[in-house]
């Protein structure tokens, strides 16, 4: 079962996202737990919300803020917008959306964005890491893992919530524990959970909080159709 929160103020779309989201889970016989807010007033941390449907236009505040104020505390909700104002959606960046709905939408519209929230919830589902830094055990879901880098001798494995760990391995011997999709070698140095990807700009990609890696050249053509892949399966 997945927890989904509606924030929407207008009670006529809000019945039409709940609508279309019982629709979708009848037909991929998913299961939603749906709760609806009318303003972003009580959103706190949505620490138990795996999917935020937010509309932006809201009394008593701009969605788009709450949501960037939201990615302070939580990064690991998948965030989609909902709205009539298309023209925020290069800004829905700021807040690591997922993706975008314009009002009014059709049900075919709204499957393919849905197909791709829940493509990022079902990978990594149940799966987790264990790595041994400075003689402490630390055991993480693979889905909060948003990359491994090369530090020296050592790889940093860096988390959704700020976490950063210090293991003594290499990178290929970390990156055969993580047991291949989502995570992509990108480099040398580097291996990316490409469930936390929010942006490619050639050969630029950037990450969930905003930091960025890049591609090496070797690996272009290979990452690319990956990711690409990815986000459309998932997507």
């Amino acid at each position: 079962m997945h927890r989904i929160l509606i924030v929407e103020d207008e009670d006529g779309a809000a019945s039409q996202l709940q609508a279309a989201i019982e629709r979708y889970g009848q037909a991929h016989e998913e299961t939603f737990l749906v709760a609806r807010l009318k303003s972003a007033v009580g959103l706190d941390d949505a620490a138990d919300v795996d999917l935020l449907f937010m509309d932006i236009d809201l009394p008593g505040g701009n969605g788009l803020d709450a949501a960037i104020e939201l990615r302070k505390r939580n990064r690991s909700t998948v965030l989609v917008f909902v709205t009539n104002l298309a023209q925020y959606a290069v800004r829905g960046y700021a807040a690591e959306a997922l993706d975008f709905i314009v009002k009014p939408f059709s049900y075919g519209d709204f499957a393919l964005r849905m197909d791709r929230a829940m493509g990022v919830l079902h990978r990594c589902a149940g799966r987790s890491i264990t790595v041994a830094s400075h003689g402490e055990t630390h055991i993480f879901a693979a889905s909060d893992l948003i990359c491994i880098e090369v530090r020296g001798h050592n790889v940093e494995y860096r988390l959704a919530d700020g976490q950063t760990f210090l293991a003594r391995a290499s990178l290929s011997a970390s990156e055969e524990t993580l047991g291949g999709s989502p995570f992509l070698r990108v480099s040398s140095g580097c291996v990316i959970n490409m469930g936390h990807v929010r942006g490619v700009n050639g050969v630029e990609v950037t990450l969930t909080g905003g930091s960025t890696v890049w591609i090496s050249r070797a690996n272009k053509r290979r990452c690319l159709e990956e990711i690409s892949r990815n986000l459309g399966a998932g997507a």
